[in-house]
């Protein structure tokens, strides 16, 4: 039966589809990714879409980031992956694929989806944050080695994770370890510090301005397992060699990183969560035209930093679009 749109957990303005995927390759049941559109409110015209992935204990929730793309033409289409926010059943471990491939099936149903909106030659601008930004750009170089670019425009990356944060120890011989550990007991959760600094940054039950549902975004984040993060490691090691994704590239990252185990002022204008020098290092393997930008005082999510770097943010974005879509 073709499933239809119906009421979001945004309210008013948004609206959402359940995406079936089948079976999980992981053995955890039926999978479905949820497809979370903002109406076309009166008078606003459309020239585009976007398609917007989140990271990692995370799932689409900003509006703000939605108006902004609709006040230049763009309709809004934010995309949780399965097991992801919306999309996670019970008994399902939060964000877990053993192979970021997977994801590819709901990434291209999305596109299905804005084509049946808009039309099949609608331009498509993809904007993914954090662990969305290494995930779309391998599927992007991946569809581009089929001969299907198009209809996608450009990719604009918040934050990507392309590498593991720490020593080069860990992300060596460590890697391997955790490699053959993933063969083995891929569901295990690693010992890692709990830490709630970023999320007590941005939410308003904290010190944030941000509300959002603290059980689909948890402050202390889900627990990493062994077998995503050998995904996740396999992903990397493909960006390494090079991609070529096909389109032009934003990648707007924060200008410094800064690690703590306890909250300070500066937890509020870095990236608490990924080592930026690793971000602007591996850009380049993008491939095409690429611009890279950093935003002074931005958070990991810059789209959700304190609002002097937001609006900056948004204004380079803005440009940006200008000059690739017209």
């Amino acid at each position: 039966m073709r499933r239809t749109w119906g009421p979001d957990l945004l309210g008013e303005g948004y609206e959402q589809q359940v995406i079936e995927l089948g079976t999980d390759p992981d053995g955890e049941g039926e999978v479905c990714a949820v497809l979370v559109r903002r109406d076309v409110r009166p008078g606003e015209e459309v020239r585009g879409a976007v398609l917007y992935v989140h990271g990692f204990s995370d799932y689409f929730f900003q509006t703000e980031l939605a108006d902004f793309h609709a006040a230049r033409g763009l309709a809004f289409y934010g995309l949780d992956l399965r097991k992801s926010g919306r999309a996670r059943r019970p008994g399902q471990t939060a964000h877990y694929v053993s192979d970021l491939e997977q994801y590819d099936a709901e990434l291209e149903r999305a596109m299905g989806l804005i084509a049946a909106d808009h039309g099949p030659d609608t331009p498509v601008v993809v904007v993914a944050h954090s662990t969305g930004g290494l995930v779309t750009p391998l599927w992007l170089d991946r569809r581009r080695r089929a001969g299907r670019t198009a209809p996608v425009a450009g990719l604009v990356l918040n934050s990507p994770w392309f590498d593991l944060q720490g020593s080069a120890l860990l992300r060596g011989p460590g890697t391997q370890v955790l490699r053959a550990l993933a063969m083995v007991a891929p569901l295990r959760s690693l010992d890692l510090p709990a830490s709630t600094v970023y999320g007590d940054s941005l939410h308003t039950s904290v010190r944030g301005e941000w509300d959002y549902d603290l059980v689909l975004k948890p402050l202390e984040g889900f627990p990493v397992t062994v077998g995503w993060l050998n995904a996740v490691r396999r992903g990397h090691a493909q960006l390494h060699r090079g991609l070529e994704v096909g389109v032009p590239a934003l990648v707007l990252r924060s200008d410094r990183t800064h690690y703590s185990r306890k909250h300070t002022d500066l937890s509020d204008r870095a990236d608490t969560v990924l080592d930026v020098r690793q971000i602007a290092r591996w850009s380049g393997c993008l491939g095409g035209e690429t611009t890279v930008v950093p935003i002074a005082g931005a958070r990991h999510d810059v789209f959700l930093s304190l609002p002097a770097p937001r609006a900056a943010a948004y204004d380079l974005l803005g440009e940006w679009l200008d000059r690739h879509l017209g």
